[in-house]
């Protein structure tokens, strides 16, 4: 991610419009905000996961993802299973280890990619 200058701001999550996006079974609310420009552009979101939220994809974006609260496990593709719980986090880079998300009690998560 190359963060070109762009001014600096202050985001108040509530007043972002949200977005929803079907999982497998459950949903995803997204408040997403852009800064920069492409294509270098930052994608920055305040993301809610239902209960019992299963992504619909393999995702193979780079994020960076931070757990605020409930319980997110995400599978890599080669098996693994990694659980975030509040206060941890994960890093994974464009294209280096295809994942898939889920949660059984739900989860709020801020995601920057």
């Amino acid at each position: 991610m190359k963060m070109n200058p762009f001014a600096f701001g202050t985001t108040k999550w509530a007043d972002v419009e949200r977005t929803e996006h079907a999982g497998d079974t459950g949903m995803a609310y997204w408040r997403t905000q852009f800064y920069g420009e492409k294509p270098n552009e930052i994608r920055v979101r305040m993301v809610e996961y239902t209960p019992g939220y299963v992504a619909d994809h393999w995702c193979q974006k780079g994020h960076v993802l931070f757990c605020l609260e409930g319980e997110l496990e995400t599978t890599l593709e080669d098996g693994r299973r990694f659980v975030l719980t509040p206060g941890m986090s994960y890093q994974v880079g464009d294209n280096a280890e295809p994942h898939r998300s889920s949660t059984k009690t739900g989860a709020k998560l801020f995601i920057v990619d």
